[in-house]
């Protein structure tokens, strides 16, 4: 099938703004908990809203899907996401940026269903590998992005720098003591953008894989007597907890041990977070062309632990440099735990990708954990349970048995092929 390249552009388009839309909330959370007076745990209720609407909404919109076309899906997605920005936006209460948090999450929830199988037959199977890769430097190039976009916002609405481009008309939409809001205006003129864009796109006819499809509920009961399959479950659960945990109290703890300004440089410190994982990601690829990805994950995760330590436990420097570093090792984990995952079993794949995208729900039910352990001793304990996530992820380079490995090539034969 001929490639179809502006429906790839507009796949990767949308992997932009799925990253900038999700990977904002850590910076966002000092400045949040401050405008609401949020307890820990009312803080880690936050991405719980966000983040449970993919273990609700994964399955459904894979139902949906085989229902409704790719064009008509991703624009209710974007519909959802402009309703909850705007809402939000509109009324800044507690209670309604909850609900956008859940609305928002659910439209990008419905997105990832679509656009990887949309992305396999637009831009042909036999790219689709390096299709995938490209897509997630472009995850994380957003990532990087949006906290500096954030602090853009609140440092020149609150310093009344009206002269530069969209700050006076975001003054005049925002509370004065809640510049933050901003964000959610520009969310809403990224979504009413994307909807245009999308529908002026012609789209090609995807016909799913047997592996694509969600599958009967026979298939769900089957995969739900392996053993495997719940572990795996759990095993993106942990990383998406780990991932959150990291990123979202970040900024947050480095305000409240050490004193760093939230809005600027604990922004800076989120937005290196995803940058690292984004560069950690491309020497994970080389890696992985030379050792068994267990391996790969073995070592990653532990000098992931040992960044971590040095950011709960190190001085103010120590710090502010070891939390964004854990992003390059926790880079790896989540496509080398997806790939043990579905090399695993030799059947029911779009089912079991299934049950694997509901695990991100971890990314939900940690953060309301920390918060609460948070409120209960003090924000440095809470973050400790996330060794526990990470030594999950440890042990799944120990017991995993994968029925195909990583093709891997000797260092001898790559030295003499150059």
């Amino acid at each position: 099938m001929r490639r179809n390249y502006v429906v790839v552009s507009l796949i990767m388009l949308t992997f932009f703004v799925i990253s900038f839309m999700t990977n904002i909330l850590g910076a966002l959370n000092p400045s949040v908990s401050e405008s609401y007076g949020l307890s820990e745990t009312m803080a880690g209720f936050l991405p719980f809203s966000f983040f449970i609407a993919y273990g609700i909404m994964s399955i459904p919109s894979g139902l949906l899907l085989e229902k409704w076309c790719e064009k008509r899906m991703m624009v209710l997605a974007f519909l959802l996401a402009l309703a909850g920005a705007i809402v939000f936006a509109s009324f800044p209460r507690f209670k309604m940026f909850v609900i956008s948090l859940f609305t928002i999450g659910a439209g990008m929830a419905a997105l990832q269903v679509v656009i990887n199988p949309l992305l396999r037959v637009a831009g042909g199977e036999e790219h689709y590998a390096f299709n995938s890769v490209l897509a997630q430097l472009i995850f994380g190039a957003a990532s990087f992005i949006s906290p500096l976009m954030y602090s853009y916002l609140v440092s020149n609405i609150d310093s009344h720098y009206t002269g530069k481009p969209g700050i006076s008309m975001l003054e005049k939409l925002v509370p004065s003591s809640m510049s933050w809001v901003s964000v959610y205006w520009v969310f809403a003129l990224i979504s009413m953008l994307m909807i245009v864009v999308i529908l002026m796109v012609r789209f090609p006819k995807v016909e799913l894989n047997e592996e694509e499809k969600v599958g009967s509920r026979d298939s769900y009961i089957a995969l739900l007597k392996n053993k495997y399959v719940i572990l795996f479950f759990f095993g993106i659960f942990a990383y998406v907890g780990t991932e959150q945990g990291i990123s979202y109290w970040m900024s947050k703890f480095l305000s409240q041990y050490h004193g760093f300004n939230p809005e600027t440089t604990g922004a800076s410190a989120v937005a290196y977070f995803w940058g690292l994982m984004t560069i950690g990601g491309i020497l994970g690829l080389i890696l992985l062309k030379i050792f068994d990805s267990k391996v790969v994950l073995r070592w990653f995760t532990m000098l992931a632990v040992v960044c971590l330590v040095l950011a709960l436990f190190g001085g103010r420097k120590l710090s502010l440099y070891a939390f964004p570093a854990s992003g390059f090792f926790l880079s790896v984990m989540y496509p080398i735990i997806i790939s043990l995952a579905l090399n695993s079993v030799d059947k029911h794949h779009g089912s079991f990708a299934g049950l694997l995208m509901t695990g991100i729900m971890g990314g939900a039910v940690i953060q309301l954990l920390i918060g609460f352990f948070s409120d209960v001793t003090s924000l440095k304990t809470g973050m400790l349970l996330l060794f526990v996530t990470l030594a999950y992820i440890f042990s799944i380079g120990i017991w995993a048995k994968p029925l195909v490995k990583n093709k891997t090539v000797k260092i001898k034969e790559l030295f003499s092929k150059a």
